[in-house]
């Protein structure tokens, strides 16, 4: 696709493989808090990219106080970091993106504090022009306001943007943007699942981008 101004990527199984990471933080909370839970792993991956709350809903986790449940979450999440690492050609591409003078974004469920600490973390924060956590009094995905304020504040028209996720919220957010939407498969949902959601690509891997983005790809 030429004249991509830019090109927004999902964080937890888009750019990053930290389903590890995920399960255990949560298991150590709520283990922490002694809240009863049943979870099966695949199960849990399947629904990684979900707000916690839908995830309790759906094994039936009782949180009665969840905010003391996500800041406990955050302070033992960097305990698991190392269960986490980038895909492969994550930090390529985004170099390539701006080489191009494409501008890139990150867009993800995490708090905006934690998501500063883990693109920083792994090195790549230099590398995204906007990143957009969860924030106060600020829509989450699948509202499609993030997107277009994404777009707003970078000068780009969402025609011109790609959205990029593994997950069926990914896709719906960037539908309702009225961006071009890719479903990448190496993520936590099924191709299946992704074609779904109605994405305008589904691609296999984060190399496949480059050409959509009307790069060549290596």
């Amino acid at each position: 696709m030429q004249n991509t101004g830019c090109v927004i990527f999902d964080l937890d199984g888009t750019l990053l493989v930290s389903h590890d990471t995920i399960y255990y933080a949560t298991v150590k909370t709520l283990d922490e808090l002694g809240i009863a839970y049943k979870m099966d792993r695949t199960g849990f991956n399947n629904m990684i990219g979900l707000h916690f709350q839908e995830i309790f809903d759906a094994y039936q986790i009782e949180v009665t106080d969840f905010n003391h449940f996500i800041h406990l979450y955050k302070s033992l999440y960097f305990n698991y970091i190392d269960d986490s690492y980038l895909y492969e050609d994550a930090n390529n591409l985004l170099e390539r993106l701006n080489n191009y003078g494409i501008k890139t974004a990150l867009l993800t469920t995490k708090s905006q504090d934690q998501a500063d600490k883990i693109t920083e973390h792994f090195g790549i924060s230099p590398h995204l022009n906007y990143i957009v956590g969860r924030r106060d009094n600020f829509p989450n995905k699948p509202d499609p306001g993030a997107i277009l304020h994404i777009c707003k504040t970078l000068g780009v028209n969402p025609e011109n943007t790609i959205m990029v996720g593994d997950s069926e919220v990914d896709i719906e957010c960037g539908n309702a943007a009225g961006v071009i939407t890719c479903a990448i498969t190496h993520g936590y949902r099924t191709a299946e699942a992704l074609r779904k959601a109605e994405p305008d690509y589904i691609v296999n891997n984060l190399n496949e981008i480059a050409g959509l983005a009307g790069l060549n790809t290596l």
